[in-house]
């Protein structure tokens, strides 16, 4: 899929948005549900590329030795280095419910670790909001400017309620890119506010739906 979007892209450079990534994350999900079929908190799995992975660890002065195995003083400073996020940054985490989208919690029990070659990272955010018991959930890992890709291919879990099943929206490139390419073509027609939201065209939508019946 990367060379697909990677050679898609290539071929919209000349457009005024960047519509390319920057950063790819293999992603993966862990999903508390309660006893009403309602989801209480996503612990989110990130695992950087390697170069993103090897420039981090360069900014940070980790692993000057490059054997890939960091320190304890190295381990401590890497801890929460992607926690650091803006006022009003959703997490790239957008959740909804019948078309509503559920607010969440800071990041909190963040984790980081170094292994391979790759920065892998954990965090939890509690759904604040209350919710109709047993309706649709709708989860989307994604960067609205698609700096950063999210591809959800790492374990998508559901605990707490066995009534609970998942299922994955994993969208039409092509068919996503060409729609792109036209919005991007009427870009000089398009105010700031009306700029295409990328990521989510090309964003795997994870549905999760608990028959309480």
């Amino acid at each position: 899929m990367r060379h697909v979007l990677a050679f898609a892209f290539t071929l919209l450079s000349a457009a005024p948005l960047a519509a390319h990534p920057h950063i790819f994350v293999d992603t993966g999900l862990d999903l508390q549900f309660d006893e009403t079929g309602r989801l209480r908190e996503v612990r989110v799995t990130w695992a950087y590329d390697e170069f993103y992975s090897l420039l981090i660890t360069e900014d940070r002065g980790l692993d000057p030795d490059f054997d890939g195995v960091l320190t304890e003083a190295e381990q401590a400073d890497l801890q929460g280095f992607d926690m650091q996020w803006t006022e009003g940054f959703n997490g790239d985490l957008v959740i909804t419910q019948d078309g509503r989208n559920l607010t969440l919690s800071a990041p909190m029990q963040a984790t980081a670790v170094y292994e391979n070659a790759r920065i892998t990272t954990t965090h939890v955010r509690q759904v604040i909001q209350d919710q109709a018991a047993g309706a649709p959930i709708e989860i989307k890992p994604y960067d609205p400017t698609y700096y950063s890709a999210y591809d959800v291919t790492l374990p998508v879990r559901i605990e707490g309620n066995a009534a609970c099943a998942k299922s994955f929206d994993v969208p039409d490139v092509q068919a996503q890119i060409q729609k792109l390419s036209d919005q991007l073509a009427a870009m000089d027609e398009m105010s700031d506010e009306n700029t295409p939201d990328i990521g989510i065209l090309l964003a795997t939508t994870v549905r999760v739906t608990c028959d309480l019946s």
